[in-house]
């Protein structure tokens, strides 16, 4: 640094100014504050600069990381769903060959090997109305009354508009010796498919065996005996 000042000395008259001591005290000092300052403010800025440079990087590795859990998240989730559906498919189609075997056996009068087709069918799925319907129609040609009922009644349960199903649960009641029942069934599956000759003839059935049975209470039987076992329907008529 420099000093320098002003002079009256006549124009032409000059005189070099000395150069002053680059080592004055008071230089000196000035400087080395301004190389002071000049440092910790380079450092500052590093430090700030490294801090925030390691949270951006932080940042990034747990949002990478964040990224690639939901990820894997997603892949197991999915994965995990889509076993018990290719599971239920399986079945269902295990199932259904089954019920095709039980078919078959059924058509050829061989009743208890397609129960037990159908059995195994309705283990696989226990949902299917189609196989409790056709189980009580089987469980009725081999006698098995009781047994009919339940599977008839269970088949209405999982399918109530289904009038196929209401149709076979009345005549496993009409042969378990209740026609007032059977005629409530009966009206179930007419209201849903009113034109259903099966449905027409059976009730015309149980009517009769309702009349028959009053006819029998009027003549001295005792009111609380008013069951029947259904032979055949050529014979009631």
């Amino acid at each position: 640094m420099k000093i320098s000042w002003k002079n009256k000395q006549k124009p032409g008259n000059k005189r070099p100014l000395p150069l002053i001591s680059p080592n004055l005290p008071f230089d000196s000092a000035e400087e080395e504050e301004k190389e002071e300052e000049e440092v910790e403010v380079n450092d500052n800025k590093k430090t700030s600069d490294g801090i925030e440079g390691s949270i951006e990087e932080q940042n990034k590795k747990k949002k990478l990381r964040n990224q690639t859990d939901h990820h894997k998240s997603l892949i197991s989730s999915s994965s995990s769903a889509a076993v018990p559906f290719r599971n239920l498919v399986e079945d269902l189609h295990l199932s259904q060959s089954f019920q095709a075997q039980g078919n078959k056996l059924a058509e050829d009068g061989r009743y208890k090997e397609a129960l037990t087709k159908w059995e195994a069918a309705l283990t696989l799925t226990p949902e299917r109305a189609v196989l409790h319907e056709q189980k009580a129609q089987i469980l009725l040609e081999i006698g098995e009354t009781w047994n009919a009922l339940k599977a008839a009644t269970r088949a209405t349960e999982l399918d109530p508009w289904w009038a196929e199903a209401w149709i076979t649960l009345a005549r496993t009641q009409l042969n378990f010796g209740e026609p007032d029942a059977s005629i409530e069934s009966l009206d179930r599956a007419l209201a849903i498919q009113p034109d259903s000759k099966e449905a027409q003839d059976d009730r015309v059935t149980a009517l009769h065996l309702v009349k028959r049975r009053k006819q029998l209470h009027e003549s001295g039987l005792s009111k609380t005996d008013i069951r029947y076992t259904v032979g055949d329907r050529a014979g009631t008529s």
